[in-house]
């Protein structure tokens, strides 16, 4: 137990070709329990009390390592990287050379490429309050210049809190975009639609997108439009009534530019179950954060209890630099040189009302 008093214990978890992985369970003696395993630094499940503090997870995922390496694209839990959502074409220009890295998503690169951070086994420590992965990313490594030396850490707070401090270096001029991807369903995992979630975004812009959801480059207010959650409103309200359909597909799939950071975690979203009660609020140091409503979840993936995750079954908030943002200039930059260190903070904290 950490001097936080956060318990944690370790078992093993399978193993993959790569090596054994583990799963690290997080307690903060409050209810609040995460398990993390160190296959892609996965939040497997997030155990957290509703407002009669009866518990229940409410990420989704798998109970089996097997679950996992079957099906790798929803990136359930996941750590992303070398660059968290959508690159055109897979190619980018930095410092005058073009790079070109793996194109996984139609014609684009998504989330890293066809072997991201969410597929690589992550060395995990303990510390105070939680757990440290680390990982090297070899210069190259699908495509991006530069040795990319990682920590990501993952701790508990009293106030129900699970913090990700994210930390970089490289030895070489790259690009860098972290992330988690992590999908909630605040009645429970399993339990049906999110669309009955209330959802509050702190943002009064979003980055318009055209062809396979790349950005055109514009920022745009969400005035108007589908996207203007600045007042809380339920996640399907417009889905249902169709006022996503002709321009955002089936649901949600995009950026929000935050109101500005002073560098400190300040809040991008607020969640509420109204059923249960249980709530999400967002805070992050990111500029930008996607908002993903389940649109691609078809029925075909079992989850962890044992149902199908259909469309809309889970939400994911992704804190993040903007989306193509090598390819933005006005974009806020993913750059990252040697002697400088790339940092980022999230806070997913969970309560009831």
């Amino acid at each position: 137990m950490s001097s936080d008093a956060v318990a944690i214990t370790r078992e093993a978890w399978g193993s993959t070709p790569d090596g054994p992985v583990e799963r690290l369970t997080l307690d903060n003696g409050r209810g609040l329990r995460v398990r993390v395993i160190t296959y892609g630094g996965i939040v497997q499940s997030i155990e957290t009390p509703d407002r009669d503090g009866e518990t229940a997870n409410v990420a989704l995922g798998f109970d089996t390592l097997q679950g996992y390496l079957d099906n790798p694209g929803p990136y359930f839990g996941a750590i992303i990287g070398r660059f968290g959502n959508r690159i055109a074409e897979g190619r980018f220009t930095l410092d005058g050379v073009t790079y070109q890295t793996p194109v996984n998503d139609g014609v684009n690169s998504l989330h890293g490429g066809t072997t991201g951070f969410d597929k690589m086994i992550w060395a995990a420590t303990e510390v105070d309050g939680g757990i440290a992965l680390t990982h090297v990313s070899p210069a190259g490594d699908q495509g991006f210049p530069g040795e990319l030396s990682m920590t990501v850490t993952y701790t508990l707070s009293a106030e129900g809190g699970l913090r990700i401090d994210y930390l970089a270096t490289t030895d070489a001029a790259t690009v860098v975009n972290l992330t988690n991807h992590s999908y909630f369903n605040l009645a429970g995992e399993g339990e049906g639609h999110v669309y009955d979630h209330v959802l509050r975004i702190d943002a009064d812009e979003f980055t318009p997108v055209g062809a396979g959801l790349i950005p055109t480059g514009k920022i745009a207010e969400v005035a108007g439009t589908a996207l203007d959650f600045r007042d809380p409103a339920t996640i399907g309200g417009r889905i249902r009534a169709g006022e996503t359909q002709m321009l955002y597909g089936r649901g949600y799939d995009h950026n929000w530019v935050l109101r500005p950071r002073d560098g400190e975690p300040e809040s991008a979203a607020f969640v509420v179950e109204p059923v249960s009660g249980r709530t999400l609020t967002v805070l992050t140091t990111e500029p930008g954060m996607q908002f993903y409503s389940g649109n691609f979840l078809d029925g075909t993936i079992i989850g962890g209890s044992g149902r199908p995750y259909r469309q809309g079954d889970g939400f994911a908030l992704e804190t993040q630099h903007f989306p193509d943002s090598p390819n933005h200039a006005n974009f806020p930059s993913t750059v990252l040189r040697p002697g400088q260190e790339y940092r980022s903070i999230t806070i997913y904290r969970f309560g009831v009302s």
